[in-house]
Order: structure tokens, then sequence, then C-alpha cells
């Protein structure tokens, strides 16, 4: 695609397009039916962010609309999955990265666009749930990459909000609670407990990659309402010090334009 007019064409055409297609996995059994409206919501939102920081980092229009159907496409894979294996879960089930890629090829949903912008969607939304993002000398599709992952953990902060419990009896595994005091990231593979499954979303917090985002983090109160649903043994208390510091340290680094 040559022109503005042709990527804003597309990001419309195929905003239709992915309607019709999450319609397509209505389900009159209840369970599947609240699994797939979560991701569709989910899709819209993570679009959205999406666009919206691309803004906030001053990225052309291009790239701002490239960034919103990075977003839309993103989580394309999950329909399917959940129709099939009941979960969202990868470990129990593939890669939802990798099938949405391949839903998006069976589709030939990115034909239309560029080489480099469809080499970079595939990276963007192949690394989106990779606990790191895949070495790469290419700094755009580093960018993009860095835009998702962003958008994608903010709004399932959104999503995870109504599950957060107190008094959960099991408590975090040792190997999570080590790497919390450390300030570091963890397997996901390793989660045993509810309480794990927790405190992983507050490590998610030193993978986030703009200020703007975790200022939006913040402002939501979704760390506060993590901490108090956790055990506040000696240990933990340790990493939320070590977290709120970083946090407050990562605040006061404004994100730069991006130089094109």
């Amino acid at each position: 695609m040559k022109t503005l007019n042709e990527i804003e064409q597309y990001y419309q055409e195929n905003t239709e397009w992915m309607n019709k297609y999450i319609k397509s996995f209505y389900n009159d059994n209840k369970e599947i039916q609240a699994g797939i409206s979560i991701k569709e919501v989910h899709t819209k939102k993570v679009a959205s962010i999406s666009g919206v920081l691309a803004g906030h980092l001053q990225l052309n229009k291009h790239d701002v609309i490239l960034a919103q159907i990075i977003g839309l496409f993103h989580d394309i894979g999950r329909f399917k999955q959940f129709t099939i294996y009941k979960t969202f879960n990868d470990a129990l089930s593939e890669n939802h990265a990798l099938l949405g890629l391949k839903v998006l090829q069976e589709y030939n949903l990115l034909e239309r666009l560029s080489s480099d912008d469809r080499q970079l969607l595939e990276f963007a939304i192949r690394n989106h749930n990779a606990k790191q993002i895949e070495q790469t000398k290419d700094k755009r599709q580093l960018l993009f990459a860095k835009i998702i992952r962003d958008a994608d953990k903010l709004d399932i902060f959104r999503v995870l909000r109504p599950y957060l419990t107190t008094g959960d009896i099991e408590p975090c595994s040792a190997v999570f609670v080590e790497q919390f005091k450390n300030g570091g990231q963890c397997d996901y593979k390793l989660i045993r407990t509810q309480n794990d499954r927790k405190l992983v979303r507050l490590l998610w917090i030193y993978d986030i990659n703009f200020s703007w985002t975790l200022s939006k983090i913040v402002s939501q109160g979704y760390i506060e309402e993590i901490i108090n649903s956790l055990p506040q043994t000696a240990d933990m208390k340790i990493g939320f010090g070590v977290l709120k510091n970083y946090i407050s340290q990562k605040l006061k680094q404004p994100d730069m334009p991006v130089a094109y």
C-alpha cells in the first residue's frame, strides 16, 4: 500500500471482517460464549490503545494505523483456540500467536500490505505474548513489538480485575517470590497457584516499555489492588518495595518521540 487512504481503507475493511469473523464463533454454550466475548472486547480495546500509544510516540499517521491493525489482529488465534480447546492457556493448547499467524495466512489477510509492513506485523504478533522479544536489528519491528506488548498488557489488567480475590490459601511459589524480590521475570509455565497468577501480573511491570503505559496502569489502581490481594509476608513486602521504587523511577523517564 502506497497511500494513507489505502491503509485507512484496509483497516476499516478488516475491522468489519474481524467483527464478522468473531461472530462466527458465537456459541450457545455459555462458557464458550463468555470466553469469546471477553476476547472480542479485548481485541477492540487493544486496537484502540495501540493507536493512542503510537500517537503519543508521535509516529506518522501510516504507522499509527499500522499499530491499530496489529492490535486488531494480535489475538485472532484466540477464537479458534478457545473453541477447540476450551482454554486460553497456551501450555494446555497451542501458542495463540502462532495460531493467529496461521489464520491470517489462511484468509490471505496480509497480502495487500507492503512486504515491510507485513513482515513487521508478523514479527509483532509473533512476539506479543513471548517472555522476551526475539533479537532483531530492525528498530521499527522492535518498536511495534513493544507497542503491542504494552497495549496488550494494559488491557489484560482490566480483563483480570474482576477475578482478583483475597484470601487465596495457597501461597506464591518460592521461585516467583524470589524473582519478585529481585525485580525480574519468571517463566509462566511454572505457575502453580492463583496467587502465582496474580504475582505474575506485578512482574509484568518490569516488562512495560513506555512510561505512558505504566502511568495508565498506576492511575487505574491495578497495582495496588493486586498487592492488597496477595499474602503480606516479609518476602512479599520486600518485593512490593522494590516494585514501587522501580515504578517511581520509571515514571520519571518521559517517553521520547520516535525519530524516523
